[in-house]
């Protein structure tokens, strides 16, 4: 292990500073031409040439010295792409078939680049060819140092006299050395996302993947964390985490043979997805991200989210709004006076934003129900005589911002859309036409289609420009995997036609519309990945809005995404299936560790309900938002370990932070450690508050302040069955559902 010391973290700030700006070479320039470098601040990946092949020879924590890889006669650990047939025995990265049949390829080393792109992101290009024919790879790398993200994705061209067959095409690919490895994976399905499982890796094949078309995280999430030689903790372990930025069909490979080495692949799910690359023509593919940690997974979450906030995400750093949705309160069921008298309320208790979700439109065909109107998106003057202006300048009046939801990537067959064009949607002329949730989906291949979603939004957006906000939502997966504009032949390009589509509306939109926040869904979280992400200013994490689930949930995906992108509302009670009756304020404090919203409808509120929210949308806009939507995450106690779950966020100068303790299951004579901060400033005196309590009197100061260094070591004395919570160390979890806030700020 190389320590790192206080002088060399000076060194590579200032060194990088430069490369930045381009004042210095790359380290791969600086040293001899057969290093090839990939750094970031804490994590190095290098690569070798030798004979022309380019192989992998380091994937870990940043080192001092890289020229020592030119004397290094280990073997190394795998080729940058392995390539199917010749020498290869292991799952290739890239299979294809020559335009003569040759059913191999051998690549071999031209040339790489590396270039600024922004100050503190650099990419790195390596150059491949096949030894015989005209057929090229370009393997590009993008490192965010700072952030200790790095991207690998590769582009395959053809200069052959005859079209190729692409068959498998990973974005990319990591030969990883340990003595075992294992692996936590996202699973889950509508209603029960991101849940996590760790198994130890056997010889032989895992393989993580995603057939659903447009929902790409509906039952697997494209995120993986592989802890090596033993399973990492938050705090504790090296780890390889990584993901994919792909709205589509996706797959994660991780092969173990004879040797120790364990081979990981990535990208498009190759599975029906064949591809014919004509004479001059190239494909891309997706960006495959990863990072290195070496000391736990919650390290490794927060360079994710550092990385995201400042690049993933649409205006990532700044602080999104709260908002209230009429859905859980309505459903279908609403017109102009209930909506009116929802907004009222919503001004009334706090919010900022209200949204205005499915069944506002439909002329011939209301969308009174989830079996027609979908696809017709003109407003339902029944239900809304004032329109939607009238909703807006209700909504303007008292102090609001206007959302409104839409899901123009799918249609009913009892609609006006479809009578007109029954071929836009995604079929197999052979086959029944399945559906799901009583709707199609459209071919997003199609332009005529892409012309058509965009302009939904164009239309509303221009009609009412004052819409500061949409939901857009995909309720299908796919079914019948088949175009009507595509050729008999290239049937196999629906799923990739699909994403690309769907992003080059999204390009459009946000070309013209770049100020819009918009929230991505798919039944819930079903499209929670970094490929749409870019779009969006959030994600809807889930349509279970059951606080008591929603710990287990949002706690998964925090792995991967921040806290600022995930919607978390408070629900009405009892919950909508679980018909679980939970404490206003559990429901509240678990909500506000995301971005706060509420599905509960003022006007089923209790006064003293009303009072609390009215407390609790304060508490979060003026002490919790700042530091939870854009601090660090410190995951500190599991709930999948304990009955009880804790975390925390502590802002970027460490001068306040946020701590959230929940007790989600009750088992009388449970004896629980204390709850450690972590993240604290040590040298640094901290006073300590509950907020967001219903007693009043416990939202004062303490007394005295504390170091930062005891209270991280000391930690938060947890009182469960009995004792007193008057010393400000003490938090209070007195039975199922019970729930504290603390705030912690420097003294000055």
């Amino acid at each position: 292990m190389i320590q790192f010391t206080v002088k060399r973290y000076l060194n590579i700030c200032l060194i990088s500073g430069l490369m930045a700006f381009g004042f210095l070479p790359s380290p791969a320039m600086l040293m001899d031409e057969s290093l090839i470098t990939i750094e970031t601040m804490h994590t190095a990946l290098v690569y070798r040439v030798e004979d022309s092949e380019v192989n992998c020879y380091y994937f870990g924590e940043s080192l001092q010295d890289y020229e020592v890889f030119r004397s290094v006669t280990t073997p190394a650990k795998g080729p940058l792409i392995s390539s199917a047939r010749g020498q290869n025995f292991n799952e290739p990265a890239l299979r294809v078939t020559h335009h003569d049949g040759v059913l191999s390829t051998e690549l071999t080393y031209i040339k790489h680049e590396t270039k600024a792109v922004s100050p503190g992101v650099r990419q790195t290009i390596i150059t491949l060819k096949d030894k015989v024919y005209a057929f090229w790879v370009e393997v590009s790398f993008t490192a965010w140092f700072n952030e200790d993200i790095i991207s690998m994705s590769t582009r395959l061209l053809n200069r052959e006299p005859g079209p190729v067959q692409l068959f498998d095409y990973a974005s990319g690919y990591l030969p990883l050395y340990a003595g075992k490895y294992f692996l936590t994976s996202f699973h889950g399905e509508w209603y029960s996302e991101m849940n996590l499982q760790e198994e130890e890796l056997t010889r032989g094949i895992k393989i993580l993947d995603s057939r659903h078309g447009t929902r790409s995280t509906h039952k697997l999430s494209p995120a993986f964390i592989l802890s090596l030689d033993r399973p990492a903790t938050e705090t504790t372990g090296h780890l390889v985490a990584g993901t994919i930025a792909w709205s589509g069909n996706w797959s994660l490979t991780f092969e173990k043979q004879v040797s120790e080495v364990v081979h990981c692949l990535g990208g498009i799910n190759s599975e029906g997805s064949e591809w014919e690359l004509a004479p001059g023509g190239s494909f891309q593919t997706p960006r495959f991200l990863f990072t290195y940690s070496a000391a736990g997974k919650g390290r490794a979450s927060r360079y994710f989210h550092r990385w995201a906030r400042k690049y993933a995400l649409m205006q990532g750093e700044r602080l999104r709004p709260t908002l209230l949705n009429n859905w859980e309160g309505t459903y279908f069921d609403f017109d102009e006076r209930k909506i009116e008298e929802i907004i009222r309320d919503g001004s009334e208790i706090g919010v900022e934003m209200f949204v205005l979700d499915d069944g506002w439109f439909g002329s011939r065909y209301p969308r009174d129900n989830d079996r027609a109107g979908l696809g017709d998106w003109t407003v339902n003057r029944k239900k809304l005589p004032g329109g939607i202006g009238h909703l807006i300048e209700q909504t303007h009046a008292r102090g609001m911002k206007f959302g409104i939801w839409i899901e123009p990537e799918m249609v009913n067959p009892k609609s006006e859309l479809y009578e007109r064009h029954p071929e836009w949607v995604l079929q197999e002329p052979t086959r029944d036409r399945y559906r799901q949730r009583n709707q199609y989906v459209l071919d997003m291949g199609n332009p005529s289609v892409q012309d058509f979603v965009f302009g939904i939004t164009d239309h509303l957006l221009t009609e009412y420009p004052a819409i500061a906000y949409i939901k857009w939502d995909a309720n299908s997966h796919f079914s019948n995997v088949g175009s009507t504009v595509l050729p008999t032949e290239r049937q196999s390009y629906v799923n990739i036609a699909y994403t690309q589509g769907l992003y080059h509306v999204l390009d459009r939109i946000r070309a013209k519309y770049p100020e819009v926040m918009m929230q991505v869904c798919a039944s819930g979280g079903g499209r929670v990945d970094y490929g749409a992400l870019p779009y969006f200013h959030e994600f809807w994490t889930s349509d279970d809005t059951d606080a008591l689930q929603r710990i287990f949930i949002q706690w998964g995906t925090s792995h991967f995404f921040p806290a600022i992108a995930m919607a978390a509302h408070v629900s009405a009670t009892p919950g909508h299936l679980t018909h679980r009756v939970l404490p206003i304020k559990f429901r509240f404090d678990v909500a506000m560790t995301g971005r706060l919203g509420m599905e509960l409808q003022p006007g089923q509120m209790s006064e003293e309900e009303k009072a609390f929210s009215n407390m609790a949308l304060k508490t979060y806009r003026e002490i919790v938002r700042p530091v939870v939507q854009l601090g660090d995450l410190y995951r500190l106690v599991s709930p999948y370990e304990h009955n009880i779950a804790s975390l925390m966020y502590v802002s970027t100068d460490r001068r306040r932070a946020v701590l959230f303790a929940y007790h989600h299951h009750f088992r009388f004579g449970d004896m629980f450690d204390n709850i450690r901060p972590q993240g604290l400033d040590p040298t640094a005196r901290y006073k300590i508050r509950d907020i967001n309590t219903i007693d009043p009197e416990r939202q004062k100061w303490s007394e005295h302040s504390y170091t930062g260094e005891f209270l991280m070591k000391h930690g938060f004395r947890v009182v469960s069955s009995w004792g007193s919570t008057d010393d400000p160390l003490a938090i209070g979890l007195f039975g199922e559902y019970t729930s504290e806030v603390v705030e912690l700020q420097q003294v000055d």
